[in-house]
């Protein structure tokens, strides 16, 4: 089972030189990759729940300060030399899929082919409206989004001619390093993302569900790529898991992946029996607001795995 971690781009812990000392240790480390996410806003009054806080409620208070994904992972490829990097996740109804293929070829290329392509559908309507992003119509938008990917990472001439995109005949350099593409794992946990992820992705990157119901909705996404005509076992598992240490046990009832070192290696190995690919370890950034707390949970948790 492969280990990836997530670099601390959000919050008071995120600057160029924490982003740095973060990634080159993850590397020294041995882990296998490293990740960031994306926001757009920190809209002061959220039209949609934050997962997890009560309507109406702020989001987190390190969603006030967040890096851009691309160029951060820019930057950590500049000054790394083995590790992956990975989006967890990019939000498809933010971009154009031409642009932000091109984008990422380039950063496939600048990084010597250690791309991982983690794509979402979005959920804060506040987001979406700022993007000018449409909440309706977006599975299928999703569907050609990636179709739209795939055409501009493969051979000339490209050309590309649907309900949503337009791409006249062209050649369409660079290409990414990693051929026939970087290998894109979807996000979502309704039955229609799991769908997609069945039909078009290369992998699973669920967050915040639990172990038990990882292993049954992957056992779903398997049932769904086989009935596509797809091999199942070549779908990935990359999970996200958040990290919380704590000096006590913590028993029944807690969380995955948080509690004593013991309680979180438990978590890892059972993770490991239900066959996850990778697990991306990330250090609450709500208890790690410091970037010597995200070093610390970074190398403890490290051995684990």
């Amino acid at each position: 089972m492969r280990v990836g971690t997530f670099l601390p781009h959000m919050g008071p812990a995120a600057t160029p030189e924490t982003l740095l000392r973060f990634a080159q240790q993850a590397e020294a480390l041995g882990y296998d990759s490293v990740w960031v996410a994306e926001r757009l806003l920190y809209p002061l009054k959220p039209r949609t729940p934050y997962p997890g806080m009560p309507e109406g409620s702020l989001l987190p208070d390190y969603y006030r300060y967040v890096f851009q994904p691309i160029e951060t992972l820019t930057w950590v490829a500049a000054h790394t030399k083995r590790i992956r990097i990975g989006t967890g996740v990019l939000n498809m109804p933010y971009h154009n899929p031409v642009v932000l293929a091109r984008r990422l070829a380039t950063l496939d290329v600048l990084s010597g082919g250690r791309l991982n392509v983690g794509l979402g559908q979005a959920w804060s309507q506040d987001e979406l409206e700022a993007a000018g992003a449409s909440p309706a119509g977006r599975a299928e938008r999703a569907d050609e989004f990636v179709a739209v990917l795939r055409a501009m990472w493969g051979p000339d001439p490209v050309e590309h001619h649907g309900r949503h995109f337009q791409i006249a005949a062209s050649i369409i350099m660079p290409k990414p390093v990693q051929q026939p593409a970087p290998p894109i794992y979807m996000a979502g946990y309704v039955p229609g993302a799991l769908d997609r992820v069945a039909r078009l992705a290369d992998g699973w990157l669920p967050a915040g569900i639990p172990l038990p119901g990882v292993q049954a909705m992957m056992g779903q996404v398997r049932q769904r790529a086989e009935a596509a005509g797809r091999d199942p076992s070549s779908l990935a598992l990359v999970m996200m898991g958040f990290v919380a240490l704590a000096d006590a046990p913590l028993g029944e009832g807690r969380a995955d992946f948080t509690g004593t070192l013991d309680e979180i290696r438990r978590d890892v190995e059972q993770a490991r029996e239900i066959g996850v690919d990778e697990l991306i370890l990330i250090p609450d950034a709500t208890a790690n607001t410091t970037a010597d707390a995200f070093l610390r949970v970074q190398e403890a948790v490290r051995p684990l795995v």
